[in-house]
């Protein structure tokens, strides 16, 4: 392949792009498939991203830009604005493959899909039957799954030819018992479906197989902590899920950007009872709550860290409040901590954050190193002292590389 612009890939000619869809953006990651150098599934393993980027302002209203990098230098490009917005954006980043990567044969595209409910335990393959089932369950993830699915239909339209494999973000929590997963209401209602499933699996799956490479302890008891504008915690006991904050929606558990996470139940009987319908609440703990409804300014943790202002300040306190007050019940729930990390846009970037966690948990034999936790990387680090009993890490989280991964697997069978 050298004539791509991306140097001399002549040892692949075969890939995987990996997507993530939101209601305004998408992040896309292309890795190749090549050898295994060790006995391993099929012989094969994918590469880390060898061509990515992230499409923004795909919302309405928006100023669609794609943003990539080649030979190391970022480049940027504006869109043009059409009626379907998101047709044109995959349009261009599929002509943008066909220019940056003209010998690769894409295997498949392989979609980040928030929620799969109790049918999808594993990756699937794409068909209409299968979107159907998935469409039903968009009123568990309305933030998400719907452009999820709208942005697999965009995708199929433009690469008719590919593959399209759904990858969950449920799935990495299929090992929570029965006293995790069940909430204590009437088990008639109950067994339709209504429980905890927890969700930024592949976040997790991807912070606890690459930590346990590095670290014994990350092989034990390990907490980690997914922050970003959707937040949550999970604790994982020898690289499986054993306990996590997030529940039957992606809305419960922690104080997220503009979700509420939990919430006593009365209040919202109290506000049906005052007027609110079903969708009235619904943007209420959706969209107008966490960061931005405390504030009543934003929902960036950056904006708020450098307003003065009272009612920023609280917001944050209490993000970090609840964050500590959920780490101290899932630490007992698995009896101990050997490890702790943090991952996500605020997780990996908010030093202010983890200190104020790691000292509130000090208790527990958390030391982190004030130097090494306000440097920045890109690269898995470790933050703790050197004499801490419980280790401290930042893992900058790849959702990308795990959904190749499972969709390698799935090409396999």
């Amino acid at each position: 392949m050298s004539d791509s612009a991306f140097g001399d890939l002549s040892t692949s000619t075969e890939g995987i792009l990996a997507v993530n869809i939101g209601s305004s953006s998408i992040k896309f990651s292309t890795h190749l498939i090549v050898a295994q150098t060790s006995a391993g599934e099929n012989g094969k393993r994918v590469t880390a991203s060898v061509f990515g980027g992230s499409i923004q302002g795909l919302e309405p209203g928006g100023t669609p830009v794609i943003r990539w990098s080649e030979n190391g230098v970022p480049r940027e490009e504006a869109l043009s604005e059409t009626l379907d917005v998101f047709q044109a954006a995959i349009g261009f980043l599929k002509s943008l493959f066909q220019r940056a990567l003209s010998n690769l044969r894409l295997r498949a595209v392989v979609h980040r899909v928030v929620h799969g409910g109790d049918t999808f335990t594993s990756s699937v393959q794409i068909t209409p039957a299968i979107m159907q089932k998935l469409k039903a369950l968009e009123p568990l993830a309305p933030l998400h799954q719907p452009h999820n699915l709208h942005g697999i239909e965009a995708f199929a339209r433009i690469f008719p030819e590919i593959t399209q494999i759904a990858c969950f973000d449920t799935v990495f929590h299929t090992s929570l018992s029965a006293l995790e997963k069940t909430f204590p209401l009437n088990q008639a209602i109950a067994k339709k479906g209504i429980h905890r499933y927890g969700f930024h699996g592949l976040s997790y799956e991807y912070i606890s197989t690459r930590l346990a490479e590095r670290s014994q302890a990350a092989r034990g008891r390990l907490l980690m902590a997914h922050l970003g504008n959707g937040a949550s915690l999970c604790a994982s006991i020898s690289g499986k899920s054993f306990a996590t904050t997030m529940g039957f929606s992606a809305a419960g558990g922690l104080m997220m950007g503009t979700r509420c996470g939990d919430i006593d139940p009365g209040v919202l009987l109290h506000l049906i009872q005052e007027g609110f319908d079903a969708r009235a609440i619904e943007n209420l703990i959706y969209r107008d709550s966490g960061l931005r409804g405390v504030s009543g300014l934003s929902a960036d943790m950056r904006a708020l860290r450098a307003d003065p202002s009272a009612t920023a300040q609280f917001a944050v306190a209490l993000f970090e409040h609840r964050i500590i007050r959920e780490a101290g019940g899932l630490i007992a729930t698995m009896g101990g901590i050997s490890a702790i990390a943090f991952a996500g846009g605020i997780g990996e970037n908010d030093f202010q954050l983890r200190e104020k966690v790691c000292n509130a948990l000090s208790f527990l034999g958390i030391e982190i190193d004030a130097e090494k936790n306000r440097g920045y990387s890109k690269e898995i680090i470790a933050l703790h002292r050197d004499n801490s009993p419980v280790e401290v890490w930042l893992v900058p989280t790849d959702e990308g590389i795990i959904a190749a991964e499972h969709a390698l697997m799935l090409l396999g069978k």
